[in-house]
């Protein structure tokens, strides 16, 4: 058995490739999903087919309802923005952003991996190829994770340190793939969209889309993840 960690699983592209790595790396995945009321919920089946392949030690779907605030394109009717321009993309929050997401789910790792003893938490945030998300940033992390060293029994104790891991923090989409590709992820089972079809397949135009897209160009391979006409 390896070192135990809690991994935060979506579903999409770089958590699934975050699942990969640190499975590779001998970790004993406790992976967990939320379900927050997305509009996108396609992705928690998705999460369960990866945890599944990937055999983590067990998985966990919890329920969350960020519905009850809004605020966001995700959690409340307003219209997800579609082909927003390149620039537009790296500059600003867009609407897609949830509200203090990342800082809620975090803290269910957190709760999750002292209860099993385990010091690392791992998070698949990005620093470049992201859509502006302020909880996606290194210094977010850094002091989040001095925060649970403050908050936690082992951390106060000292007898152990929190770790958030985000080993794809400062990776291009294009070098997230790349990895990918390299250990063998299936991207075909993953789910990035924030706007897809009941069946499941992209729309192609949204923030995540067009991300997903471009970094597939520029590494030289096609997304075999299915696109609706």
């Amino acid at each position: 058995m390896g070192t135990p960690a809690v991994l935060l699983l979506s579903g999409g592209l770089d958590s699934t490739t975050l699942l990969a790595l640190a499975t590779k790396e001998g970790y004993e995945i406790n992976a967990l999903t939320f379900r927050y009321g997305q509009r996108h919920g396609v992705e928690i089946d998705r999460a369960r087919r990866i945890a599944e392949q990937y055999r983590v030690a067990r998985h966990v779907v919890a329920d969350i309802d960020l519905r009850q605030f809004g605020g966001s394109a995700l959690t409340s009717d307003i219209d997800v923005p579609k082909d927003r321009s390149a620039d537009d993309l790296t500059h600003g929050i867009p609407i897609t952003y949830v509200p203090a997401r990342n800082t809620i789910f975090l803290s269910f790792a957190l709760a999750w991996a002292e209860v099993l003893n385990a010091t690392d938490i791992f998070i698949g945030v990005n620093a470049l190829d992201y859509s502006g998300y302020p909880d996606c940033r290194p210094e977010y992390i850094r002091a989040y994770e001095s925060m649970a060293n403050l908050a936690t029994r082992a951390g106060v104790e000292g007898t152990a340190r929190m770790n958030i891991r985000t080993p794809l923090m400062q990776l291009s989409k294009k070098e997230i793939i790349e990895l990918g590709i390299s250990m063998d992820v299936d991207y075909s089972v993953t789910s990035s969209c924030y706007d897809p079809s009941p069946d499941g397949s992209a729309c192609g135009h949204c923030d995540a889309c067009q991300l997903r897209l471009r970094g597939f160009e520029q590494a030289g391979t096609e997304d075999p993840a299915v696109y609706r006409p």
